[in-house]
């Protein structure tokens, strides 16, 4: 399980093809000293699992359905990613959960001053299959990075970002109609299918959501 919490940008710095099977290689000068082989790492949201690493890379496998539902067969070589290790039992919870699990695929449209303010407005295009689980004040999983909505309008999401995020992430290297890996709350994903059930266990199951904090 992952929080959100960009801990170092790493570069794409080859994507291999052979025979069907690929393989991608991340160059990062620090949690690549962390890793060992079978750890899992979230590169811009997706889970990975290393299979090899030195001391400032490692590389890890892409299943076919990874290729097939991330950016990461739109991506570039040197492209920046997000990285982040899972969260630790004795960590504090910084964000919210993330499983690096993408639900879909987001295109970024803008990255703009905020007039008068030192803050960003990220603005995003959604598919339309996400859009009814994510709400204004929500959260939201774009390329790995924990984020509150602002705002929702039709398709696009919008969401404000401090100067510190948009040092510690990839964000400011994307153009407009770059890819963005999604993941939306998880809760809201469960709620949806207790709701298709059986209705005295989905009000019971709700009750007992609200009663807990969710």
């Amino acid at each position: 399980m992952f929080t959100g919490i960009i801990e170092e940008v790493g570069r794409a710095s080859r994507i291999a093809d052979k025979n069907g099977s690929r393989r991608i290689s991340i160059s990062c000068s620090r949690l690549a000293k962390e890793l060992k082989k079978g750890d899992s790492i979230a590169v811009s949201g997706v889970c990975l699992t290393a299979i090899d690493f030195t001391p400032s890379s490692f590389t890890a496998d892409l299943a076919e359905e990874t290729w097939r539902r991330t950016s990461f067969s739109r991506i570039r070589k040197d492209a920046l990613v997000n990285l982040e290790l899972p969260m630790r039992a004795d960590g504090r919870f910084g964000g919210h959960i993330v499983q690096g699990h993408v639900d879909g695929i987001g295109k970024f449209l803008a990255l703009d001053k905020i007039q008068g303010a030192q803050d960003f407005w990220l603005r995003i295009e959604i598919p339309p299959g996400l859009a009814r689980y994510v709400i204004s004040k929500g959260s939201l999983s774009i390329e790995g990075i924990s984020l509150t909505v602002a705002k929702i309008e039709g398709a696009t999401v919008t969401a404000a970002i401090i100067p510190h995020t948009l040092e510690m992430t990839n964000l400011a290297s994307l153009k407009p109609g770059d890819p963005m890996n999604l993941e939306v709350d998880m809760i809201a994903k469960y709620v949806e299918k207790m709701m298709q059930g059986d209705s005295r266990t989905s009000s019971i199951t709700l009750e007992r959501l609200v009663r807990e904090g969710f």
